[in-house]
């Protein structure tokens, strides 16, 4: 037996740590948290000192008991965890849970999973730092008592199943407000001038005039001021510039970049980066700072000098300047400045090598440029054109990297042909082309944690699962925004004549930003009435503070909390007593055949329109929205097309053909069948024949190619590529087959193939109880019988299962009777482990 035991929380970071480790170490992970608070009561005592009840979920007892198992047989047990404050309480937990000797207990941090990093540590130890552990707690339980407290009164008052959290109700409150302001935003029309013109060599080049023409008849006066005019450069100024490197990679700013360059999602991102950290690719890569070590700058000039030349290195120092930044961290760079590249999966290789160039490109100099700054002039008016270009002398940098922007419009600066001050220019065109102010951008992931960190809001360990959670609870998402077409007008002067053009341009249209819903605007607006002080960005922004100030030893966690309860939890009792339902509701106007108000609102089934009110003697007419429409856009019209449908289009094949609008949006029904309208299609405008159209292809589809084991053999295309489906089981078809043109041998192999995948994913099959454990994906395993599926975490060796432990798993997932709620409860006994102090 290993005489130390090194715990950490990730497999992955265990078998990387092993490989630098002699045979007297033996290293465990726990798998993140072993402890936290209850999942089905609040677990925090609000009528005493805000004591939490931490207890080991029935997932973590395993884990608990062969980590106690091995710490006792150990001579030292160092707690590993990550450098940060979730990492901080883990090890704390370790040390309650396990019950481990102080005297034999050590914990060691490094912020890079490297031999000297790690052996370091190993001689460096310190105690575990109770002032990162009450700053994770302070976290912790506020933020169960907001979501604890905020969610029945969003049951209540909007509708079941809501909830609420404190970073993520802020953040879709962003969102919205951003929304809002689009939709409110009044585009104004300007004419901007821009011209082309040949210098006495033949070259062409660009221009433009620095103002704008309000209307189209003061844009044609001035085109006509410059009929037969000549023009001349008038001044020419050439003065050098420089351009400087972004700092090395914080959490916020690779979340940015990997966006803007790779298309990747924050949490792709992060779920990335950490393998690469644990891999010991990367340091850590949950930080705010942008410091690098000596010994890494060091890496960096070698690398520099090497690769590129003395003349390209110029070592530096970059300042944070993110709220709350912690400086003593360092920022996200490789372990190892001389990788290139490393040996990983595609995604992960590409994130590494953004990270060794922007990491590189920080140390290096900056790039050289000589800017031209042409005005030209004509002997007709007095207005100059400006044409402006650069050329880049020296590289620096630039020959690593170039930071990403986000919604950038203007054009850069190309180059300029040789100019003269005092040369003759010939004008091929001067254009005035109508254009209009742009309403502000929706957020990106990437540009929405941008906008959080710089209003203090949220820490690097909190963006990607923020955003994850309000796209999870469908408040917020990824949408894509048709857009309208507009008209513009376009005069060009060419020769002596202006031409005039009626052009048409596509506006507002977005793919992937963040988009509210339906109810993510009623539930923020809700919060926004009722809770403005926890939707308040400086509020959530000075707890965030206060978090800093609890981890530093400057504040008491526990008076924080009382601070914040007491006035939270009454005005929690007043708005869920006395506060109005939230629903929406817009009245459009009345319905012109029976003179009742027509309205929409969000309805127990989503969002609806309604013909009439409760009032009426006759009850209300509703018709859903399509997916595509929403509450607070929807017009009135639309509205009442709405209650058009279902719509019977006749009858084909001896059975009734309709056409409505449905849950995942508009169909056409036959029979027993529903078949999807194409995307965008307006069910409204569908007829019979569009119909038949699409009953003939489905039925195509539904004709069977072959027969096997006395089953059909069908085949279709669906949202996951090509498949065929063959007795209930439905088969993807890879690009090894003809899609087109399978054969008898292609289909067997196909079902065979999958049949076998079948069996190999069933661990235990009791075929009389109806109950079987399967393999799933991520070293997982799932118990299902009937409708009833219960996820397993990795911790389980399902191999090992019994048919009374799995029958009692099933019995404790099945749902129990409803309780009467009670206003307020209390957390258990007294804590199982409490940080000191």
């Amino acid at each position: 037996m290993a005489k130390n035991l090194v715990i950490v929380e990730s497999p992955a970071k265990a078998k990387t740590i092993e490989k630098f480790l002699g045979k007297d170490y033996k290293v465990e992970s726990s798998f993140g948290h072993i402890a936290d608070l209850p999942s089905k009561e609040l677990g925090v005592n609000v009528d005493g000192d805000f004591e939490p009840e931490y207890i080991v979920s029935d997932d973590k007892k395993s884990v608990v008991k062969k980590l106690k198992d091995l710490a006792k047989k150990a001579e030292t047990v160092w707690l590993a965890s990550d450098e940060d404050r979730e990492g901080e309480a883990i090890a704390w937990h370790l040390a309650e849970t396990l019950k481990l000797d102080p005297e034999r207990t050590k914990r060691i941090v490094f912020h890079e999973i490297t031999k000297t990093a790690i052996l370091k540590a190993i001689d460096n130890p310190r105690d575990i730092d109770y002032n990162l552990v009450n700053a994770q707690q302070a976290r912790r339980i506020l933020d169960r008592l907001v979501g604890y407290e905020l969610s029945p009164v969003l049951w209540r008052k909007v509708k079941g199943g809501l909830s609420a959290g404190r970073v993520q109700s802020v953040s879709v409150r962003l969102i919205v407000e951003r929304e809002r302001s689009i939709q409110d935003f009044k585009p104004k029309a300007s004419f901007k001038i821009a011209a082309e013109f040949l210098n006495s060599q033949g070259k062409k080049f660009k221009a433009k005039l620095n103002k704008t023409f309000p209307t189209h008849d003061a844009a044609k006066k001035f085109l006509a001021k410059n009929v037969g005019a000549n023009f001349k450069i008038a001044s020419l100024e050439t003065k050098p510039a420089k351009k400087s490197p972004a700092a090395p990679f914080t959490t916020s700013t690779l979340q940015q970049e990997a966006s803007r360059k790779l298309y990747f999602s924050v949490s792709k991102t992060m779920t990335l980066a950490q393998r690469l950290y644990e891999a010991g690719y990367i340091t850590y890569m949950r930080t705010d700072s942008v410091n690098l070590s000596n010994d890494a700058k060091n890496a960096a000039q070698a690398e520099i000098i090497r690769s590129y030349g003395e003349e390209y290195s110029h070592p530096r120092n970059y300042k944070s300047k993110a709220k709350g930044a912690q400086e003593a961290h360092e920022a996200i760079r490789p372990t190892n400045m001389e990788n290139h590249s490393v040996d990983a999966e595609y995604d992960q290789v590409r994130l590494y090598e953004l990270i060794w160039k922007r990491t590189l490109a920080s140390q290096m100099s900056d790039a050289k440029l000589e800017r031209t700054n042409a005005k030209i002039e004509a002997n007709t008016h007095n207005e100059l054109f400006t044409a402006n270009g650069e050329v880049l002398k020296f590289e620096g940098f630039l020959k690593v990297y170039l930071e990403g922007k986000d919604d950038e419009d203007e054009e850069q600066d190309g180059m300029l042909p040789a100019l003269k001050e005092g040369e003759q220019l010939a004008n091929e065109f001067i254009s005035a082309t109508q254009r209009y102010t742009k309403a502000p951008y929706r957020f990106t992931e990437a540009s929405l944690v941008k906008q959080l960190e710089e209003l203090g809001i949220g820490r690097p360990s909190t963006y990607a699962p923020t955003i994850s959670t309000i796209q999870n609870r469908g408040y917020i998402e990824k949408g894509t925004v048709e857009g309208v077409e507009r008209k513009y007008e376009q005069l060009t002067l060419k020769g002596d004549k202006i031409i005039e053009k009626e052009l048409t341009e596509k506006v507002g249209s977005d793919k992937g930003k963040l988009v509210p819903t339906d109810i993510g605007m009623i539930v923020n607006d809700f919060l926004v009435k009722n809770f403005s002080s926890i939707l308040d960005y400086n509020f959530t922004a000075k707890v965030e503070q206060d978090f800093d100030d609890i981890a530093s030893g400057n504040e008491e966690w526990k008076d924080m909390m009382k601070d914040f309860y007491k006035d939270f939890h009454p005005k929690v009792e007043d708005v869920k007593e006395n506060a109005e339902r939230e629903s929406g509701e817009r009245i459009l106007g009345t319905d012109p055949e029976t003179g009742k108000q027509v309205s929409v609102r969000l309805g127990k089934f989503g969002p609806m329109v309604q013909i009439g009110t409760v009032d009426d003697e006759e009850k209300p007419k509703f018709a859903s929205l399509s997916p595509d429409q929403q509450l607070n856009t929807i017009t009135y019209e639309e509205a009442m097309d709405l209650f058009q449908l279902p719509k019977t289009l006749g009858e084909y094949k001896g059975e009734t053909v309709e056409v409505n609008n449905g849950r995942y949006g508009p169909y056409v029904k036959f029979g027993k069948k529903f078949i999807s309208l194409d995307k965008g299609e307006d069910p409204l405008s569908v007829e019979m024949d569009r119909a038949k159209e699409l009953i003939d292809a489905r039925e195509k589809a539904d004709t069977p190619i072959a027969q096997y084991e006395g089953h059909d053999v069908t085949k279709g295309v669906g949202r996951f590529g090509p498949f065929l489906k063959w007795n209930g089981i439905f088969i993807n078809v890879n690009k090894k087959y003809d899609f087109d043109n399978l054969s008898k041998a292609d289909i067997e192999e196909l079902i065979e193939d999958k049949k076998r995948k079948e069996r190999e994913k069933v661990i235990h099959n009791w075929e009389e109880e109806g109950i079987r454990v399967e393999k799933a994906r991520w070293g997982r395993s799932n118990i299902i019988k009937g409708k009833t599926k219960i996820e397993l975490p990795k911790t389980v060796d399902a191999t090992k299962l019994t048919l009374e432990e799995v029958q009692k798993m099933i019995e404790d997932k099945a749902p129990k009777k409803k309780t009467k709620a009670k206003t307020k409860t209390k957390a258990k006994a007294k804590p199982k482990a409490k940080a000191k102090k």
